[in-house]
């Protein structure tokens, strides 16, 4: 029986970590790595996977959906997608990743497949196979490996972190709606023209009645304005000041040596709340 081992990136620290770990402890695998790229990513992401490739020596196979952002889009009667309606996973990263393996499942070829979800994660799935022929594995999981370990294994491989961590918590599209405010502000200073493209779609979609707006709450014109800004730059500092005195009194804390996430600082589960598929 035929059987292929994939491993998924998103771009982000996680499945990184893992790629490092499969070929460091199980390098007697055919792995295939794979990236499905929605066209909206970050530039960092794309100067990651090339550095990641170099140190695989195996290439990452880029699965490019044949319909991209904007068609389905107008699919979607222009209406964003959010939190509720994931429809930007479902048809950009799922979709080309079930038609990538829809031959070999169909003829009964078992599909292994690596997930990145830590130690740490323990309320955390990772892609529901939709096939019996599919096994998923979490190797980060079974091996105790947490936040911190993924960091080390970044580190000691001389892969590092994608250089978006210095103002942004995850991978995603450039104008994805689990960015919190703060990371907005950022990314319209860091990419101001993927921010003005996040504009003009979130216009698009106003002016067909669409209730959804990529920041919860406001619009990105009203979250651009120069007093907007300054008030979620104010309140982003007061979180960063309050957790570090938490720490000051949490001598664990302290010790784990570890910048918080954004969610973190806003008390949010980010076990419940980002896509493992876009994010990890």
């Amino acid at each position: 029986m035929i059987e292929r081992h994939i491993l998924g990136l998103s771009g982000g620290r996680d499945s990184a970590a893992l790629a490092v770990w499969m070929r460091e402890n199980r390098p007697e695998l055919e792995l295939e790595y794979f990236f499905t790229d929605t066209g909206k990513e970050l530039p960092e992401v794309y100067d990651f996977l090339d550095r990641l490739e170099g140190f695989l020596g195996r290439p990452i196979e880029r699965l490019n959906p044949d319909r991209d952002f904007d068609f389905w889009l107008r699919e979607y009667g222009n209406f964003l997608p959010s939190p509720r309606t994931r429809w930007c996973t479902r048809q950009l990263k799922l979709r080309p990743l079930e038609h990538w393996l829809r031959e070999d499942l169909a003829a009964g070829h078992i599909i292994h497949s690596y997930v990145a979800i830590r130690a740490d994660e323990p309320s955390r799935e990772g892609y529901q196979a939709t096939s019996p022929n599919m096994r998923v594995h979490f190797p980060l999981r079974e091996a105790g490996i947490d936040r911190r370990g993924v960091i080390e294994l970044l580190e000691s491989s001389s892969v590092g972190e994608p250089a978006y961590y210095r103002w942004r918590s995850r991978s995603g599209c450039t104008f994805c709606f689990f960015q919190q405010k703060i990371e907005w502000v950022r990314l319209m200073r860091e990419h101001p023209e993927a921010f003005a493209e996040a504009m003009s779609y979130e216009k698009t979609a106003r002016d067909h009645g669409s209730p959804f707006t990529w920041s919860q709450g406001e619009s990105l014109e009203e979250l651009a304005c120069k007093d907007r800004v300054a008030a979620i730059e104010a309140e982003h500092q007061r979180r960063l000041d309050r957790h570090a005195a938490r720490r000051r009194t949490n001598p664990l804390a302290l010790a784990s040596g570890l910048a918080p996430d954004v969610d973190e600082l806003y008390g949010l589960d980010e076990a419940s709340s980002a896509c493992i598929v876009c994010h990890k």
